[in-house]
C-alpha cells in the first residue's frame, strides 16, 4: 500500500508542479485571431472600431491604464461611443495591469498596444543610431511588455513600431523594424501560450507606403508581420470614397494576404463629419480592411481630440467631434457574414530598391547575441518609464540573419484550436523543466521510502 500511495503521490506532485508553470489567460472576452486577411473571434469576423487613447499626448508619456479613476471615467465614454478597441502608445512594463485590463474586458474593449516607449525604441536619426539602438537592452524592454500583457484575452495586437519610417530618406529603418517584428514573434512562440498578432503601424508616406506594406508581408514566415496598419489622414471632409482616394487603395491592396487596418484616421483640415466611418465598415472595403482607430480621445495641442480634460478637476467634457463620431458609429453596422475576406492569399513579393525605397537588401540584422537568452530564460522585469533608456545601451547586432532563423526554438508551444479559441489554457512545458520536476519529486520519494 505504501508503494501505491507513493506512486500516487509522485503523479499528483508532478501534475501539480507542471500545472503551476502553465500560464492561464484572463478575461471573459474571446481571443481575437488572424485568418487569412482578417481578424476573427472563433468563426465571427472582427472589425476594429476604436480610438487612440494616450491622455497627455506623446510628450507626457504616461501609462493611462494605471490611472484607474480616469480610466473608469473614460470607459463610460468608450461605451457611449460604441467602440470595441483602444490604442495605447505607452505603458509602464514594470507594473501590474490586472485592474485596468479587467475594467476594459468588462466593458467589451480590446487593447491595441505599442511595444515601444520613447526611451526604449529604434532611433532613426541616422544609419549609425539606427543600428546602435537595435540592442539587447531595447529588446529586453519590448519582451517585458509582451510578458506584462500576453495573458490578457483582450490584448488584440502588438505594434512593433509606429511611424519609424516617416519620409523617403529613412526607409533604411525597414530591416530593423522587421527584425523587431521577427524577434517579438519568436519570443511569443517560445514563451507564451497563444499567438498574439504582431505588426507595424506605418506613416502614410505617399512615396513608399505601398513598398512598406509589401516589405512587411514578404519573406519567410518568421519575418512576415501578422498584420499591417497605417495612419491615414487622406479623407478630409467633405469627401467621399472616390474623392479621398480610398477606392484606389482598396484596389491597390486587394490581393494583400494579411489583415490591414487604419491605426489612426481622422483628418482635421475641416470640421470632421466622420463620413469615412460609413465607407470603412461597408462592403466596399471589408474584403481588404478590418476597421480602424479614430485619432484621438483627448484634446491635445496638435488640435485633435474628442474630449476636453480639466487639468485641475480631472473632469472631462465631450465635444461636438465626439458627438459626430458617436453618431457615425451608431448608424454604421459591420457587414454581415465574413465581409468577403480572403482566406488563402499569398505572401507579397519584396519591393525592389529605387529612389523612394532605399532598402538595399531583404536580409535582416541578426538578433543581438545577449538577447538570445531571453528566448529561453524570459525577459525578466521591465525597466518601466523611469529606466535609463536603450538608444545607446547594450550589445548591438553583429551580423545578418539567415532567413528562417527566427522560427520558434521549441521551448514552448501554443495550445488550443487552430483559430486561437481556447488558446492559453495549456502549454507544452519545456522538457528540461519536466525533467527537473520529476527528479526533485523522485528524490523526495526516495527519502519517504
Amino acid at each position: 500500500m505504501r508503494s501505491f500511495s507513493t506512486i500516487a503521490l509522485l503523479g499528483s506532485s508532478i501534475g501539480s508542479a507542471v500545472a503551476s508553470i502553465v500560464p492561464r489567460q484572463t478575461g471573459s472576452l474571446p481571443v481575437v485571431s488572424v485568418k487569412g486577411n482578417a481578424f476573427f473571434t472563433g468563426d465571427k469576423r472582427f472589425y476594429i472600431r476604436g480610438v487612440a487613447y494616450q491622455p497627455g499626448g506623446a510628450a507626457d508619456a504616461q501609462d493611462p491604464l494605471l490611472d484607474i479613476p480616469s480610466l473608469k471615467r473614460d470607459i463610460a465614454n468608450f461605451k457611449d461611443l460604441g467602440i470595441n478597441t483602444i490604442r495605447v502608445y505607452t505603458v509602464d512594463n514594470s507594473k501590474n495591469h490586472d485592474e485596468g485590463m479587467k475594467l476594459l474586458d468588462d466593458a467589451g474593449i480590446y487593447l491595441a498596444l505599442d511595444a515601444n516607449t520613447p526611451d526604449y525604441s529604434l532611433n532613426r536619426e541616422s544609419a549609425q543610431t539606427l543600428h546602435r539602438s537595435y540592442n539587447d537592452v531595447y529588446l529586453q524592454s519590448v519582451f517585458a511588455t509582451i510578458d506584462a500583457f500576453a495573458d490578457y484575452n483582450n490584448l488584440l495586437v502588438l505594434f512593433s513600431g509606429n511611424e519609424v519610417i516617416n519620409a523617403k530618406n529613412n526607409t533604411n529603418a525597414a530591416t530593423y523594424i522587421k527584425a523587431v517584428t521577427r524577434d517579438m514573434k519568436q519570443y511569443i512562440s517560445n514563451r507564451h501560450a497563444r499567438k498574439i498578432p504582431i505588426g507595424y503601424s506605418a506613416a502614410d508616406v505617399a512615396e513608399n507606403i505601398e513598398q512598406q506594406a509589401l516589405f512587411f508581408n514578404c519573406g519567410t514566415d518568421d519575418e512576415r508581420a501578422d498584420f499591417f496598419a497605417f495612419n491615414d489622414y487622406s479623407w478630409c471632409d467633405p469627401s467621399s470614397f472616390q474623392k479621398s482616394g480610398w477606392d484606389a487603395k482598396v484596389k491597390l491592396y486587394q490581393d494583400y494576404s494579411i489583415p490591414l487596418f487604419l491605426s489612426e484616421f481622422g483628418c482635421i483640415t475641416n470640421t470632421r463629419q466622420w463620413g469615412e466611418i460609413a465607407a470603412l465598415y461597408s462592403t466596399n472595403m471589408s474584403a481588404v480592411y478590418s476597421g480602424g482607430l479614430a485619432y484621438e480621445y483627448t484634446v491635445e495641442p496638435n488640435g485633435f481630440g474628442l474630449v476636453t480634460v480639466d487639468s485641475s478637476s480631472g473632469k472631462i467634457e465631450p465635444n461636438a467631434d465626439f458627438d459626430r463620431l458617436k453618431a457615425a458609429y451608431k448608424k454604421t453596422s459591420n457587414p454581415t457574414g465574413d465581409g468577403g475576406y480572403k482566406q488563402d492569399g499569398e505572401p507579397s513579393q519584396c519591393p525592389p530598391e529605387d529612389d523612394e525605397w532605399q532598402v538595399t537588401s531583404t536580409l535582416l540584422p541578426s538578433i543581438p547575441k545577449k538577447a538570445l537568452s531571453f528566448m529561453t530564460d524570459g525577459a525578466g522585469d521591465g525597466p518601466g518609464l523611469d529606466g535609463d533608456g536603450s538608444h545607446f545601451a547594450g550589445e548591438t547586432s553583429s551580423a545578418t540573419a539567415t532567413p528562417g532563423s527566427g522560427e520558434p526554438s521549441g521551448t514552448a508551444a501554443a495550445a488550443g484550436n487552430a483559430d486561437g479559441t481556447g488558446a492559453g489554457v495549456s502549454v507544452a512545458v519545456p522538457l528540461r523543466f519536466v525533467g527537473m520536476i520529476v527528479a526533485s519529486v523522485l528524490f523526495g520519494v526516495v527519502l519517504v521510502l
